[in-house]
């Protein structure tokens, strides 16, 4: 099974009430905004959760998802791991 990449452990979500959510770094103090699609990506960013695993269940919450999801999710969770919000199990 491929496994997906991890949240670094030393970030903060800080989740609002309209459902999106913030990502904050608290050693550089920067932050990323997440839409409600992307707190449910990184939700489940736990190297147990395989990409295709992460849009089977996103499906079912989401109106109109396209048939490339998956490759929509790889691209974010790309974003993560460039700024070094993400990474690989070791």
């Amino acid at each position: 099974m491929k496994y997906t990449s991890i949240l670094n452990p030393d970030l903060v979500l800080r989740e609002e009430f309209d459902d999106w959510a913030v990502l904050f770094d608290p050693d550089s103090g920067d932050a990323f905004a997440l839409n409600p699609v992307g707190v449910f990506i990184v939700k489940r960013l736990d190297g147990k959760h395989s990409t295709a695993e992460i849009a089977e269940e996103l499906a079912p919450v989401c109106v109109n998802m396209p048939p490339d999801a998956e490759t929509f999710i790889n691209t974010f969770i790309d974003s993560l791991i460039e700024k070094g919000y993400a990474g690989y199990p070791v």
